[in-house]
């Protein structure tokens, strides 16, 4: 008798394994590209492909590209998302070029930013309070790679302020290695930096105030689709039109891969500790 039970069960869960592939099997591949050096992309789309896949039923592949190449990805139909695509700004000419060959679905991240940051305890509000403390931040700001978007930006805010402050090239994580440093210490620090990231989440930091606007003002994350994916998976493009998080969100999942966890784990744990969070997304 015990055997009987054992072989019902046994064949029971082969019937499941089987139904869950055909389910899967009979949908469509969703290819979503994302930018891998950019902690943001990667946290926001490995949790928009975990609820695809476990919610929604859909097999999906995450192609890491450069942003261009994401773009023209999407417009080709190669790719049938992002969720990387920042928007009026950063990616403005990408746009502009492709804009008759992509559909913007909308923000899911709405406050993307970029500037410089401080630790919460620096007395300086404004770009141009820096000069007063020069020699508390030794002259310097801690950039990231030489030729960044951010970079160039810093060099213009240097020269429109007047500061008297050189500019340092480093790398993201040599950016944040100093700022961690500063911080352990109470040291004042100035960095390059944005939002959304992973440094928000674990301090307590703030931009600069940017009167003259150097950086300009705040961005979006966009999600952009090619418009054949509205017939090829509706489902999904309905769950990507409603998909937007905040700062303390994907900063969660950030901060977790910033520690060591794989991004699809990470992303994995957000969503099963989220559940009411995601089930208004879909």
């Amino acid at each position: 008798m015990k055997q009987v039970r054992n072989s019902v069960k046994l064949l029971a869960a082969i019937g499941l394994v089987c139904s869950t592939a055909s389910w899967a099997a009979d949908k469509p591949l969703i290819k979503i590209g994302y930018v891998e050096g950019w902690a943001d992309s990667v946290a926001t789309t490995q949790v928009a492909a975990n609820i695809i896949k476990t919610k929604l039923g859909y097999p999906v592949e995450l192609v890491p590209v450069a942003a261009g190449i994401m773009w023209q990805g999407v417009a080709r139909g190669d790719l049938d998302a992002t969720l990387s695509a920042w928007l009026p700004v950063t990616h403005g000419d990408y746009y502009q070029q492709l804009k008759d060959k992509v559909t913007v679905l909308g923000p899911n991240y709405p406050g993307a930013k970029i500037g410089l940051i401080v630790p919460e305890y620096v007395p300086a509000k404004s770009l141009a309070d820096l000069n007063k403390y020069k020699d508390a931040f030794q002259g310097r700001i801690v950039g990231i790679d030489a030729g960044a978007g951010v970079m160039k930006k810093t060099e213009l805010a240097i020269k429109d302020y007047g500061l008297d402050y050189k500019l340092l090239p480093s790398s993201g994580p040599g950016m944040a290695t100093e700022l961690a440093r500063s911080i352990n210490a109470k040291k004042p620090i100035a960095v390059t930096g944005w939002i959304p990231h992973w440094m928000f989440a674990k301090w307590k930091l703030r931009f600069l105030e940017d009167p003259k606007k150097v950086y300009g003002e705040e961005e979006h994350v966009d999600t952009v689709i090619n418009p054949g994916l509205n017939a090829k998976a509706p489902a999904v493009v309905g769950f990507l039109k409603k998909f937007s998080w905040k700062a303390e969100e994907v900063g969660a999942v950030m901060l977790d891969v910033e520690n060591g966890v794989k991004p699809a784990a990470a992303a994995e744990k957000w969503v099963k500790a989220n559940g009411k969070r995601v089930a208004g997304w879909l």
